[in-house]
């Protein structure tokens, strides 16, 4: 397992000025979405530099995450990089267009050198839904025909193709066309076991989002996945997790830099969906027992090591922002994940 991929996620959070968040998160000024933009260009010139494996940025439309267009971002990085793999976290599958979505996937395969990948998803939020003109009524419809769309252009090109949600296809051909090999396809599931057979049938890569609770609670699911795969006579692909999380130089640096931002934005998750307010000690208890990897490198990575074994993972991306972390705390992060947590969880997985 030393050979794990080890990668980073961000949703282009609207971040706080460093100086002026110091006290109060919720009193601190923040900065204008394009000036986010930029900074998350210098973020993943920075995670190539120290040598992280992979880099996906989320898809939003609303107002507090800057990146509603993961592709154009990645763009810039991959003029700017020369070995990440570039890709998102996720795209929201089922209110886009599957063949447009491969058209600018293929853009950007092109001008990274063939390092992209994609994490497909259904979305934590509904905004897109009305704002592309589409149903929340149609959530699963739209997420399986898209699905079943996308993956067959992944392997046949021309091809016909006919559902309910879109005019049908005889024979299209689609293009740009990869220069190399197929697109590396991951899909995004929640905790759901029809999520998880869902990616077995497409045959498509399992990347778990786990993002409350101990991450071993999810083995059932990998089993099921692994079992699903026999059961179609298919070879199992790599699985992946995705979870928020925070490096800083110790443990308690790290809880003090990253607590009140998370609990910003946990609050008003909780305030649009009816939860009760985050708390610090349940903060404490989900960083010590749960899913926020929180913590020095040598924290964070024991803590990584672990959820690889538990959950027999090829791949652990970490989020590392949740909520308007300053741009400098997460470059201070992300520089601690390259030099020092990655090596250390090789390490232990050798062990």
């Amino acid at each position: 397992m030393a050979n794990i991929e080890l990668g980073l996620h961000s949703f282009g959070d609207v971040t706080a000025f460093v100086d002026s968040a110091v006290v109060d998160s919720a009193r601190a000024q923040l900065k204008s979405m394009a000036q986010v933009l930029r900074d998350v260009v210098e973020q993943g010139v920075l995670a190539d530099e120290v040598g992280v494996d992979y880099l996906g940025l989320g898809e939003h439309h609303r107002d507090d995450f800057a990146i509603s267009s993961p592709e154009v971002i990645l763009g810039a990085i991959a003029a700017k990089t020369r070995r990440i793999r570039l890709g998102t976290a996720v795209t929201v599958l089922s209110t886009d267009d599957p063949v447009r979505l491969f058209q600018r996937f293929a853009t950007l395969d092109a001008l990274a050198n063939g390092r992209t990948e994609v994490i497909l998803g259904r979305g934590a939020f509904t905004e897109s839904y009305p704002l592309f003109g589409f149903q929340g009524a149609d959530y699963d419809l739209l997420f399986e025909e898209r699905l079943d769309l996308f993956m067959q252009l992944t392997r046949e090109n021309p091809l016909s193709w006919q559902g309910k949600t879109r005019p049908e296809l005889n024979r299209a051909a689609v293009f740009p066309q990869f220069e190399q090999q197929p697109l590396t396809t991951w899909v995004g599931v929640g905790g759901t076991p029809q999520s998880v057979v869902r990616v077995a049938r497409h045959d498509a890569q399992l990347m778990l989002a786990i993002i409350g609770g101990a991450p071993k609670r999810f083995r059932p699911l990998v089993d099921l996945y692994l079992q699903s795969c026999s059961r179609l006579g298919r070879s199992p692909k790599p699985i992946g997790m995705h979870s928020p999380g925070f490096v800083a130089e110790t443990d308690q640096q790290a809880k003090e830099r990253f607590w009140p931002y998370y609990q910003r934005m946990m609050n008003r998750l909780g305030r649009e969906r009816g939860w009760s307010a985050m708390t610090k000690d349940r903060f404490i208890e989900e960083v010590e027992q749960g899913a926020l990897f929180v913590g020095s490198a040598e924290t964070v990575a024991n803590k990584i090591a672990r959820a690889v074994v538990d959950l027999s993972l090829q791949r652990f991306d970490l989020k590392y922002v949740t909520g308007p972390v300053p741009h400098e705390y997460q470059l201070d992060c992300i520089r601690l994940y390259g030099e020092q947590v990655m090596p250390r969880v090789r390490e232990l997985l050798e062990g």
